[in-house]
């Protein structure tokens, strides 16, 4: 980041700071209402004051001539809500605002002052929001705290919104991250704070989650959040997927503070059905060695009462696991004989450690003026890719690191009120190989075996500052009550990149290739591993949240973004490319478009179409505002990944090389060499060898100049209502999405009817004199998603002093997902072969928890998580290899077996967590307990790694691995003071 970009920003929001009216419902709720008279007029005039029972912050407001009030931009947290009016009597009642919330809280004066009943509402609610067409799940604190978690990620809990999933929420998970609908991981993003935390440069959608075990923030601090899967409004940007807006705790005008300790080993952990059958055929068989400590403190208080307050925490975790490596070469190869595999396979340490930290100052240094400070971090060091057929040689070390900190501003003059942030965050990717100058060598048996050190390592940083400011004006009162904001985000990034993929030389070994005695081929790559890049993203906004009635909101917003850099805008194409795809086009088999994939430095312009309306209404059907009609639709635009969009330039400037050997004591044909011992250990002489012509042939990557961000669309319509203090929601939703980045093969394809490997000749690989592979990409990728999203919500309410209090709820997703154009980065061989069709498909998914306090059985606390799905179908047969009907292809086609949990033979996952807490000291606010939690209770394999590629194999779906734990138990003891 260059220094002048930041004292520009510093000073532009000092200025905005004293300067500009607005607000943000990314990181705030809202309060709004009528107020009438005994007779049910309107009461203009009156006075409403909400006041944060936490540390005494104040908003007022006044009706105006229809009674209506609006208080936008409140914190979350606990308010007491009080009107007065001359003459008539002062009414209160309490509400409990959750992040990007729209509360009614509307009130009828009487002739004398009236103590209404405490009404709570928590941020787990759904039906009381009945002003917002969003879709979207508020997660309490409560939640938080309670509901079992084994790894106390945040973002698991992301699961209790209909049409989210986790992907790889297991002990051994690496990249853990979720997903809403048909799209990835890389298409959401997340909040905290106001701040972004998305991954521009690679993928996992949130910066951090790309490849780590670890979570993106410290559990203990995080206070609430909001999943937001559908129709979210035009304040957010860059997901055109789920959004999840996260508010961290704050200090208050009373001290308190929290520490935990959480333990597991190997001994509380059962087999699945799978090691359960090694252990029975093996008596020498043994759990890996694993140990997990984790523990954390935070505290929290005021340090001017009323006025300045602090709070801060740390969390911990330590996993020391062992990981077995076992190469047992196949016998009859004399060659092999003289390697020792042998006394490299025994188990290896794979120490994982984490550290996350977070610290806020809150100041109300005036009554309407609020400013915070805080700072996060997150810093994780892995030992891991070995194990098995890979040798501890191989492995790598990983560090994940980010740092970001947060100045916030709210100001509310009257009317307006204004929430201006400035945020800076430092990430860093570095999975860096242990051994890099050890040779690796792969040897094609058990597919396949390594030794030899790892043979990539990388470096990315990614550095955000990022101005925002969020605007909000109640006056109007045209047609009705108006909720105006508008707003804007501008962020300035550098993406600084060492992209040493492949550098370490590997020498591929194959029976057929002499017995192993020499290797067949080395692969590697060289040149200059360098890029980077500065980028500037622009967002702008303007929202209307529009009351015609008291019982119809029209939620009208528009958005536009922007960005300088999304790829490589003065990119110019070799002239050696132009010149030889030109004069070959006709061995390519996609049609080559050289308006389009050539460029001189100025065919590439930046996106300027990102405009997005956002559009929604809820409509309350009774005058109680109970039940309300919703619906909305939206177009929502992401980005491409920066990592993607380079691609084009590194297969140039570090492109790859594969060199084969003639066997000793023949003579090198074709594009052969001599083999020679020195090149294992001299890595000049293989770089000397690339300057032959036969071995020059780099591979060619050409992005389309034309290349657009993904972009999706929604729509969805549905019912909510509250049966007294069960709030449910049932709504059609729908996702169709584009533009999704995916490179095809152009000079590789099926030339036959069957396009298939079994058919002799069929597959052809047309050579571009000069070049190895051409690879181009299209952003013609498509997703489609529909469901049925049902949830059911009683918010947790409960006293901690009397331990009394329950909380419950159910997401239901009734969902078809299916994707055409496009299978990961690399689609092979083209478009053809990837028509629409249903992928990563799951009909039925049932996520329940709840939180229960039980002070008639000795005051213990049970939770619990229940998460039941129909499975994720699976494609049946080859795509390539139709040999036959037994197996040609038929995507999703296979839908797993399915088993009982309370329904016969319904489900194919099913997962039963809960948790227990007992408290064993109670005195002067302090209370000390231990906890147990259990996780896959009743110890459910639920299978995957079926066989579906034959259906006459005497295999054909029989699965042969787990994709989830098995059942295993973790113990802890915590402290709360309050």
């Amino acid at each position: 980041m260059k220094p002048g970009s930041i004292v520009r920003a510093v000073f532009l929001f000092l200025g905005l700071l004293w300067a500009s009216p607005g607000a943000a419902q990314t990181t705030t709720g809202r309060i709004q209402g009528t107020v009438r008279g005994p007779a049910g007029e309107d009461v203009a005039g009156a006075t409403v004051v909400a006041r944060n029972t936490e540390t005494n912050q104040r908003r007022t407001v006044v009706t105006g001539a229809n009674g209506g009030y609006v208080l936008p931009g409140l914190r979350p947290g606990p308010y007491e809500l009080t009107v007065t009016r001359v003459g008539q009597g002062t009414q209160s009642r309490t509400v409990q605002v959750g992040v990007g919330q729209t509360l009614d809280a509307s009130f009828t004066l009487a002739a004398q002052a009236v103590q209404l009943e405490a009404i709570t509402v928590s941020s787990g609610t759904g039906a009381t929001e009945t002003r917002t067409s969003e879709v979207a799940t508020n997660v309490s604190r409560q939640q938080v705290e309670a509901l079992p978690t084994a790894d106390r990620n945040f973002l698991s809990l992301a699961q209790l919104a209909p049409g989210t999933q986790l992907q790889n929420a297991t002990l051994d998970g690496q990249r853990k991250t979720f997903t809403a609908g048909a799209q990835g991981a890389e298409q959401v993003n997340v909040f905290v704070d106001g701040a972004s935390y998305k991954n521009d440069i690679l993928a996992g959608g949130v910066v951090g989650q790309d490849a780590s075990r670890g979570n993106p923030f410290p559990r203990n601090a995080v206070g609430e959040f909001r999943v937001i899967t559908q129709n979210f409004k035009a304040e957010y940007q860059k997901a055109s997927s789920a959004v999840i807006t996260a508010t961290t705790r704050s200090g208050s005008n009373w001290w308190e503070s929290d520490a935990f300790v959480n333990w597991q080993n190997r001994e509380l952990i059962a087999l699945d059905r799978f090691q359960a059958a090694t252990a029975d055929t093996a008596t020498n068989y043994d759990r890996p060695e694993f140990e997990k400590l984790q523990w954390g403190a935070n505290v929290g208080g005021p340090i001017l009462r009323d006025r300045l307050f602090f709070f801060g925490s740390l969390e911990r975790l330590e996993q020391q696991r062992a990981v077995r490596v076992n190469i047992v070469p196949p016998a009859g190869y004399p060659a092999l004989d003289t390697i020792d595999f042998a006394s490299g396979n025994r188990e290896f340490g794979q120490p994982f450690d984490a550290w996350l930290g977070f610290s806020k100052l809150s100041w109300q240094h005036r009554e309407n003026s609020f400013m915070e400070l805080s700072y996060s971090m997150r810093m994780e060091e892995d030992v891991r890719n070995f194990g098995n057929l890979d040798s501890y040689q191989a492995a790598t070390l990983f560090n994940n690191d980010i740092h970001t900190g947060v100045l916030k501003h709210v100001w509310t003059p009257g009317e307006f009120l204004n929430e201006a942030t400035l945020s800076l965050q430092n990430y860093r990717y570095n999975p860096a190989a242990l051994n890099p100058d050890v040779p690796n060598r792969f040897f094609g048996f058990g597919c396949c075996a390594q030794i030899g050190g790892n043979v990539s390592s990388q470096d990315f940083r990614q550095l955000r500052l990022s101005l925002r400011n969020d605007l909000t004006w109640t006056g109007w009162r045209m047609g009705g009550e108006h909720v105006l904001k508008g707003g804007f985000n501008l962020d300035w990034l550098d993406y600084d990149i060492h992209k040493r993929n492949s550098e370490n030389p590997r020498f591929v070994y194959e029976p057929w290739f002499g017995g192993f005695a020499t290797p067949q081929r080395v692969e590697f790559q060289t040149g200059d591993p360098d890029f980077g890049a500065q980028n500037t993203q622009f967002g702008v906004y303007l929202q209307d949240d529009w009351s015609p009635t008291s019982r119809l909101v029209l939620n009208l917003g528009v958005r536009w973004d922007f960005e300088t850099h999304m790829m490589n805008y003065d990119y110019v194409t070799p002239s050696a490319i132009v010149d030889s795809l030109t004069k070959y086009q006709d061995r390519l088999f996609r049609p080559l478009d050289p308006d389009r994939y050539f460029t001189d430095g100025d065919d590439r312009s930046p996106f300027y179409g990102a405009i997005q309306p956002r559009l929604g209404f809820s409509y309350a059907l009774d005058s109680q505002q109970r039940t309300a009609v919703f619906g909305g639709w939206g177009i929502f635009y992401d980005r491409q990944l920066f990592d993607h969009a380079l691609e084009e330039s590194f297969a140039l400037q570090h492109p790859s090389y594969t060199l084969f050997f003639a066997l000793p004591g023949q003579t090198p044909t074709g594009n052969q060499i001599a083999w020679d011992e020195r090149y294992l250990t001299d890595r000049n002489a293989l770089r000397e060898l690339i300057g032959d012509t036969r071995f020059n042939t780099p591979e060619v990557k050409l992005l389309p100049n034309d290349l657009r961000p993904p972009r999706a669309q929604h729509f969805n319509l549905g019912v909510r209502h509250a049966f007294g203090t069960v709030e449910a929601s049932a709504a059609y939703t729908g996702v169709r999405s584009e533009n999704v980045l995916t490179f095809y093969w152009a000079n590789q394809d099926f030339t036959c009817p069957e396009r298939s490997f079994a058919v002799a000749g069929c597959f052809e690989n047309r050579g571009i004199p000069g070049w190895g592979t051409i690879l181009m990409a299209d952003d013609a990728g498509k997703t489609w998603y529909d469901a049925l999203q049902i949830k059911v919500d009683r918010p947790y309410r409960g006293n901690v002093e009397s331990g009394r209090g329950w909380g419950a709820g159910l997401a239901v997703t009734i969902a078809e997902r299916e994707t055409q154009g496009f299978n990961d980065l690399f689609t092979f061989p083209n478009a053809t072969d990837y028509p629409r069709q249903k992928r990563n498909d799951e009909p039925l998914r049932i996520v329940g928890n709840w939180i229960v306090d039980m002070p008639w059985l000795w005051g213990v606390q049970f939770s619990g998580l229940l998460n039941l799905g129909t499975g994720t179908r699976l494609d049946v047969g080859g795509r390539f290899d139709c040999n036959n009907e037994a197996t040609c292809f038929a995507g999703g086609g296979f839908s797993p077996e399915k088993h009982s949990f309370i329904i016969p033979d319904a489900f194919a996952y099913r997962m039963v967590d809960v948790r227990l807490r007992k408290d064993f000291l109670r005195a002067g606010g302090n209370r000390v307990g231990v906890s147990a939690e259990v996780f896959n209770l009743f110890n459910f394999d639920n299978l995957g790694c079926y066989s579906t590629f034959n259906r006459t194999d005497a295999n054909f779906g029989t699965a042969s691995c787990t994709i989830s734990d098995p059942q295993r138990l973790q113990i802890g003891l915590e402290y709360n003071h309050r």
